[in-house]
C-alpha cells in the first residue's frame, strides 16, 4: 500500500468535514482507517503505523467531541487534525522507526533491509514528510489566528506541501539508488 493510500481517511475526513460537520468528518475517517487496518490484514501485510495512528487520532478526535463538545472553526479542526498527523510521523522518528519504512519494505528486497543507508533514505523521507505535516499545522494556525491570512492561502500552502513530499518519495529512492551503484563501481 502507498503512503498516499494510507492518507485516504485525513482526505475523507476534510472533505466530509467541509460537506457537512467535524462529526461526519470524523466518523467517515475513523471507518476508513479501520477499512484500511482490516484490508492490510486480510491481504496479510502488517498494519502500517500512519494507518494505526490515524485510527487512533480520529477515535480520540471522535470522542473528545462528543464529550467535550467543543465549537470547531474550520482552522481549529483543520489543526488538530493536521497536528495529529504531524505527531504521528515524529514519534515514529522519535523511536526510530520512521513511517516510510513499513512502505518501503514492500517494494525493496529483504536483503537491503539492513543497510544504513536504506534507514537514512527512510529517515529524510520521513522528515520531509513531518515538514510537509508542519506547514500544513504553520498554515491551519495562521488561517485560525491571523484573520488577514484568506483561507485559500491556508488550502494553497498545505496542497503546495503535500505535493513537495509525494514528489521527494518518489524521487529521493532513485537518488539514492544511483549514489549505491556508482559508490559499488556498478554502471549508472
Amino acid at each position: 500500500m502507498s503512503i498516499v493510500l494510507s492518507l485516504t481517511p485525513f482526505a475523507v475526513f476534510f472533505a466530509l468535514m467541509r460537506l457537512h460537520s467535524p462529526v461526519v468528518g470524523f466518523v467517515a475517517a475513523f471507518a476508513a482507517s479501520a477499512a484500511l487496518c482490516v484490508y492490510e490484514r486480510v491481504r496479510g501485510r502488517s498494519v502500517k503505523i500512519l494507518e494505526i495512528g490515524s485510527l487512533l487520532l480520529f477515535g480520540f478526535l471522535l470522542a473528545y467531541t462528543g464529550l467535550a463538545a467543543p465549537v470547531w472553526t474550520v482552522a481549529t479542526v483543520r489543526l488538530a487534525v493536521d497536528l495529529g498527523l504531524l505527531a504521528i510521523v515524529l514519534v515514529s522518528l522519535a523511536i526510530r522507526l520512521p513511517f516510510t519504512l513499513q512502505y518501503a519494505r514492500e517494494t525493496v528486497p529483504e536483503q537491503f533491509w539492513a543497510m544504513p543507508v536504506f534507514m537514512a533514505a527512510n529517515r529524510a523521507i520521513s522528515w520531509v514528510w513531518a515538514g510537509a505535516f508542519a506547514a500544513l499545522v504553520a498554515a491551519d494556525a495562521f488561517a485560525e489566528w491571523v484573520p488577514a491570512v484568506p483561507l485559500w492561502v491556508d488550502v494553497a500552502g498545505s496542497v503546495a506541501a503535500l505535493v513537495v513530499a509525494v514528489w521527494f518519495s518518489r524521487w529521493y529512492p532513485g537518488v539514492v539508488r544511483r549514489r549505491a551503484l556508482a559508490a559499488a563501481g556498478a554502471p549508472v
